[in-house]
C-alpha cells in the first residue's frame, strides 16, 4: 500500500537502501498486511471484540477501561486534526511524566496518522530544542507541569506551530478542547511501513539521534520477546519505573500489556520506595525496572513475599549476577534479564525464569538472529569476546543521520556492545565498545556533559568518562582542569554538579569529580579517554 502520509518528511529521510538493515520475518506471527495502523491492534480491537470494559490503565485515584482510553484518544485525535490542523506524517512532541493522559496522547497521534515523538520529562530547553529541530515537530502536547522548559525551547523553534497543555485548568487546556469533540474517530489507513514514532537516543558525540519505527515494528516487538519469554496473561497488572519516552518503558508499560488485553499502572514518580508502594497498592504482577532499582529494593524484599508480584524484568543496563542472586534470595523471584536498544525498539536477547543463568543475558529471542564477531566481521568461536550484531523484524533507521553507516553494516545492526557467546548459545555482556555511559539505565553521552561543564567560568578543560560502580553499573565521572584562582575543593564539586543539573537533564550530572593539572592528550591534541578511565 502507498504511504498515507501527506507530510512526507519521515519517508524522505529514511536511510538509503544500501544502509538499511536486513529485516527478517520468519515467524508466522510476523507476517503483516501492507495496510496497518497499530492503534487498532493494541487498543480498538479490544473494544470491537467486546473487551471494552476491561481495566486498561490504573493510576493513583484513577482507573480507565479500554473504552475509556479509546474515547480519550479519539477526542484528542479530533483536536489534533480539526483544531490544530494535523495532517498524516506531522511530528508531535509528547512531554509528560508517566500518566494516563500521556498514553491517550500517544494513541491519538498514532490514530491520526501522525508521528509520536515522546521525550524524557527531565529534558531541559536546550535538549528539547535539539529534538524539535531534528524531528521538525509542528505540534506539541505537554503536561502543564512541564510547560516551562518547552516554552523556553519553543522560542527558538519557529516550526513548532501548535502547543497544547493537559492536566491543567482553564479554557485553553487540552481537556476543554476534548469536550467539544466526538468519542468516535476513524483511524487513518496507514501503511505498515509508515513511520509512527521517533525515539531519540544519545549519541557518543552528544548529538541525539532519531530512530524511526514503523507501525509494523510496534507490533513486531509485541510478538517476539513478550510472547515467547515473558508470557504474561490478560489478568496481569504491569508496573515499572522507565519513562514511556524510553522504548523499554513504552514496551513494558504500554505496548505489551495492551497487546494482550492486560492492565498497566502508570506512576508519575517511580523511585524504589514508590515502586514498592505501587506493587502493594495496585496488586501488580509484572515489574519492569533497571538493575539499580532492584538493588535498592532488595532490603525490602520481605515485603514482596506473598504479594501478587510474579514476574520481574530487567533491562537498560547489564544485570550483575550478584543483583540477580540477592533479589532471588530476598523475594523468591527470578529476574528475567534482557538487552534491547532504542534502534531495534526492544529486547532481542533474553532468558525466561526457568533458563536464567548468573552473569548471562540469555539467548537470542525468537524472531531475531545474533552473532559475536571480530573487527573484520567474522563470527567468533564460543567464549571469544567480540562485537555484538543483530538482525530481525526490527532494525536501525536513523533519520537523515550519517551515523547510520556506523550502526548498520552488511545488513546487520551493530549495537556497540562487547559480548561473548558460550557453547549453549548464552550471551554474556563485557563492556561497551564506544564512549556511551550507561548509568542506572540511562544512556549519557560524555561530550554533552563536558559541554555543560565548560560553560562554568571556573572550568578551563574537562573530560568525562564512565567508571564502574556496583550500584549504578557506571558512574559519570568528570576530570576538570580549573582556571587560575579557583580551588578544587568540596565546595567546587558541589557548585559544578549543581551547575550541570541546571544546564542539562539532572540524571546526566557527574556524580564524581576529580581535579587535574592537565588532561591526557595525544600529540594531535585529542583527549585520551581511556587514560582517564584508569585514573
Amino acid at each position: 500500500m502507498p504511504s498515507a502520509h501527506v507530510d512526507t518528511f519521515a519517508r524522505d529521510r529514511l536511510p538509503p537502501p544500501a544502509l538499511m538493515p536486513e529485516f527478517v520475518f520468519e515467524l508466522p506471527e510476523l507476517q503483516f498486511p501492507a495496510q496497518l495502523n497499530c492503534a487498532w491492534e493494541l487498543l480498538d480491537r479490544h473494544v470491537a471484540e467486546g473487551r471494552g470494559e476491561r481495566v486498561c490503565i490504573r493510576a493513583p485515584g484513577l482507573i480507565w477501561t479500554y473504552r475509556d482510553l479509546q474515547e480519550q484518544a479519539n477526542r484528542i485525535a479530533h483536536v489534533l486534526v480539526r483544531e490544530l490542523g494535523l495532517v498524516p506524517g506531522n511530528r508531535v512532541l509528547l512531554r509528560a511524566p508517566n500518566n494516563p493522559m500521556l498514553a491517550a496522547c500517544w494513541f491519538a497521534v498514532i490514530k491520526a496518522g501522525g508521528i509520536a515523538v515522546t521525550t524524557m520529562p527531565l529534558l531541559r530547553a536546550k535538549e528539547l530544542k535539539a529534538v524539535l529541530d531534528i524531528a521538525q515537530c509542528s505540534h506539541a502536547l505537554c503536561d502543564r507541569s512541564l510547560a516551562q522548559e518547552l516554552e523556553a525551547a519553543a522560542q527558538a523553534c519557529p516550526q513548532l506551530h501548535h502547543r497544547c497543555y493537559f492536566n491543567g485548568h482553564g479554557p485553553q487546556g487540552l481537556e476543554h478542547a476534548m469536550q467539544q469533540q466526538s468519542a468516535r474517530f476513524a483511524n487513518v489507513d496507514t501503511a505498515a511501513d509508515d513511520t509512527c514514532m521517533l525515539a531519540f537516543t544519545s549519541g557518543t558525540t552528544g548529538v541525539p539521534k532519531a530512530t524511526m519505527h514503523f507501525h509494523r515494528d510496534v507490533l513486531a516487538v509485541c510478538r517476539c520477546w513478550p510472547a515467547h519469554l515473558l508470557r504474561a496473561q490478560p489478568d496481569d497488572v504491569f508496573i515499572g519505573s522507565p519513562p514511556l519516552a524510553f522504548t523499554f518503558g513504552l514496551g513494558g508499560l504500554l505496548l505489551f500489556p495492551l497487546s494482550i488485553g492486560a492492565s498497566t499502572v502508570l506512576l508519575e514518580k517511580a523511585a524504589p520506595t514508590q515502586l514498592l508502594e505501587g506493587i502493594r497498592d495496585f496488586k501488580a504482577t509484572v515489574l519492569f525496572t533497571a538493575p539499580t532499582s532492584y538493588r535498592a529494593m532488595v532490603a525490602h524484599g520481605a515485603a514482596l513475599h506473598g504479594s501478587a508480584l510474579r514476574k520481574c524484568v530487567s533491562a537498560g543496563e547489564a544485570l550483575p549476577a550478584s543483583t540477580r542472586e540477592q533479589w532471588r534470595e530476598a523475594t523468591g523471584l527470578e529476574i528475567i534479564d534482557g538487552i534491547g536498544t532504542t534502534e531495534l525498539l526492544h529486547i532481542f536477547i533474553s532468558a525466561d525464569e526457568a533458563h536464567a543463568r548468573p552473569g548471562a543475558t540469555g539467548t537470542v529471542v525468537p524472531g531475531y538472529r545474533a552473532e559475536v564477531v571480530d573487527d573484520e566481521d567474522h563470527p567468533l568461536p564460543p567464549g571469544s569476546i567480540g562485537r555484538l550484531r543483530v538482525k530481525g523484524p526490527t532494525g536501525c533507521r536513523y533519520l537523515a543521520d550519517e551515523r547510520q553507516a556506523g550502526y548498520v553494516r552488511q545488513g546487520w545492526n551493530y549495537t556497540g556492545d562487547a559480548y561473548s557467546m558460550d557453547a549453549d548459545g548464552y550471551f554474556r555482556f563485557h563492556a561497551r565498545t564506544d564512549d556511551l555511559i550507561v548509568s542506572a539505565g540511562y544512556n549519557i553521552a560524555a561530550p554533552e556533559v563536558e559541554e555543560a561543564l565548560l560553560q562554568h567560568p571556573a572550568v578551563a578543560e574537562c573530560g568525562v568518562v564512565g567508571v564502574p560502580d556496583t550500584e549504578r553499573g557506571q558512574l559519570v565521572k568528570a576530570f576538570v582542569v580549573l582556571r587560575p584562582g579557583h580551588q578544587g575543593d568540596a565546595a567546587m564539586v558541589r557548585a559544578l554538579q549543581d551547575f550541570v543539573k541546571r544546564a542539562i537533564a539532572p540524571y546526566k550530572y557527574p556524580r564524581a569529580i576529580a581535579f587535574l593539572e592537565a588532561l591526557p592528550r595525544t600529540a594531535t591534541g585529542k583527549l585520551q579517554r581511556f587514560r582517564l578511565k584508569v585514573e
